[in-house]
């Protein structure tokens, strides 16, 4: 059988870095709100961008399989199957069955409840009505007491706190902070009333109770139609005791899951359903609900002004200036991850390779950079490159004399962009190669002694075994790491603080800089006395929504997650 071509997946990958190359070069320019064909350019090569690191991945996929594929190809007496690998028509058409399965489970749950009281016992029916009532009446006292302590303190809340709190969620607050003349203190002071930020959370709070209750009352149910069917077999139902025990046996799992699970739903769930619907209200520094002013819904107003071109102030808009930042983070993440990963397993190599003296030496020299707090060293490594710093002092006529002015490290934008990529490589490749060294002493040595005996040079050894077997073990170690260097706040932050300032950027919303990614981008926008954090919620979400579509169609491309059984 022939061997498969590398032109596919070689061209996919130069196109993909083609593309960011470009952008590093001539930059994006700033485009005047005014000059809508200027957007529309800059729009697409936003997309454009987004695209290349997706095909970057899909070249990789197809390298890996054509390499695989190949090496098989070469040994004798082994029979190739071609397989059919998803493609990313299928990872939709598995979004669109998953949403029609939801529709469907839900139309079963409906269609049992109502079957389940028309053929359910008094009991049963009772229980509708009565959560635990069926339990409690069949001998499970333990099973309907905390059905029936469920019930009664849901009931006690919604009356007591949370008809209150929903009754204000669609206004979130009628009344704010008012001054009035005290005559007892002769002054006027400050009543507070409203609170628009304890009525969005507790709302909140609300519903996901009301949901817990929807969820145990279908629980509840579930339990007496299970109870009829035992009893009806002659079995006999379980005791109090009997399920205490079985919580630390059968279904120990569910019990030590039972309390991760619930602060999951509080400390992670929670906040980014609260983050999402901040989005779709003026809260900002002048609107913080309480103090200054109640904050109310805007619907979508925030949307559009984040992706309307519009001029804001006579500088950018908000969609080129979200345009021009995703575009550097895209770059920023590609030259990170794969600078790190290609130059660390350079180094792993050279350091494992036979002959080379003093192997632990040189791993803990590299090891020490990641011993140093990041704090420490990159605000060091800032001021370092300053234009009054120690470089330039030695590069000076006061030191060697090679340069007559300061070189521009963190002044100019495209040498700031370089600066950062490169000190970025320092900070990353000792990770790598801890990373790499592991993986490259499980690979079989008799792989390598045989290809040297079929003549195979160094660059060929790499070519078809090294990097294969890597590509395959690190491909979701690759995909983590390039969304983690999406959010990359330290490096961006402690080195530059997202400087030089774009001008033009900063009339958008927060003091936008050249090398600001998008998550400096955003803790800057809440910062200040007039913090947009409606604003900053939308480019959550939007961060979101861009990280998810890329990561989820990569992984289900990656041959690492469809061939899990290769290379074992």
């Amino acid at each position: 059988m022939q061997k498969k071509s590398l032109t596919t997946p070689i061209v996919l990958i130069v196109l993909a870095a083609l593309v960011c190359v470009f952008t590093v070069i001539k930059g994006l320019p700033v485009m005047a709100a005014d000059d809508p064909i200027a957007a529309k350019g800059f729009l697409l090569v936003v997309l454009l961008a987004i695209l290349a690191v997706i095909l970057f991945f899909m070249g990789i996929s197809k390298l890996i399989k054509a390499l695989k594929f190949n090496r098989l190809v070469e040994q004798s007496g082994v029979r190739i199957t071609k397989e059919k690998h998803a493609t990313v028509g299928d990872f939709f058409k598995k979004i669109g069955n998953g949403i029609a399965g939801f529709f469907k489970a839900i139309g079963r749950e409906i269609s049992d409840i109502v079957t389940t009281f028309i053929n359910g016992d008094w009991k049963t029916k009772l229980s509708y009505l009565v959560m635990g009532f069926g339990c409690i009446a069949r001998g499970q006292i333990l099973r309907g007491v905390l059905f029936l302590l469920f019930e009664v303190v849901f009931i006690g809340y919604m009356i007591v706190a949370g008809v209150h709190w929903l009754s204000q969620l669609p206004t979130l607050g009628t009344k704010g902070p008012t001054v009035e003349y005290n005559e007892i203190y002769d002054q006027y002071v400050t009543t507070y009333n409203d609170n628009s930020f304890k009525i969005l959370l507790y709302g909140v709070l609300t519903i996901f109770f009301i949901i817990a209750f929807i969820y145990t009352w279908r629980v509840n149910v579930k339990q007496n139609k299970t109870a009829e069917e035992i009893l009806r077999s002659g079995k006999k139902l379980k005791s109090g005791k009997d399920d205490l025990k079985s919580m630390v046996d059968d279904n120990f799992h569910k019990t030590l899951l039972a309390l991760p699970l619930t602060g999951i739903i509080i400390f992670t769930v929670l906040p980014i359903v609260f983050m999402i619907l901040v989005a779709f209200t003026n809260y900002d520094g002048t609107h913080d609900g309480y103090y200054n002013n109640l904050f109310t819904w805007v619907g979508l107003d925030n949307f559009n002004t984040m992706l309307s071109w519009k001029a804001v102030g006579g500088g950018q808009s908000y969609a080129a200036t979200f345009g021009e930042i995703l575009s550097w983070t895209l770059i920023w993440a590609f030259f990170a991850t794969f600078t790190n990963y290609f130059l660390g397993m350079l180094v792993a190599m050279m350091i494992n390779k036979k002959g080379i003296r003093l192997k632990k030496v040189w791993r803990t020299i590299l090891v020490m950079t990641i011993a140093i707090p990041q704090f420490i060293s990159l605000l060091y490594v800032s001021k370092m490159f300053a234009k009054n710093g120690l470089v330039n002092l030695l590069l000076g006529p006061t030191g060697l004399g090679l340069i007559t002015k300061a070189l521009p490290f963190w002044e100019d934008p495209t040498w700031a962009r370089v600066m950062v990529i490169l000190i970025n490589i320092w900070i990353g490749i000792p990770y790598l190669m801890l990373i790499a060294t592991g993986i490259l002493m499980n690979i079989p040595q008799d792989l390598y002694e045989s290809a040297k005996i079929d003549g195979a040079s160094p660059w060929q050894q790499y070519r078809k075994i090294t990097l294969p077997y890597m590509l395959f073990i690190t491909g979701p170690y690759l995909l983590t790491s390039f969304i983690g260097n999406m959010n990359n706040f330290n490096v961006i932050f402690l080195l530059t603080g997202g400087a030089p300032t774009n001008s033009a950027a900063s009339t958008a919303a927060g003091s936008v800089g050249y090398t600001d990614l998008l998550i400096t981008w955003l803790f800057k926008i809440t910062t200040g006395a007039e913090a947009q954090y409606y604003m900053a919620s939308v480019v959550g979400i939007m961060v979101f929504v861009v990280v998810s579509v890329i990561a989820l169609i990569v992984y289900n491309l990656l041959p690492s997650v469809k061939n899990e059984e290769d290379f074992q």
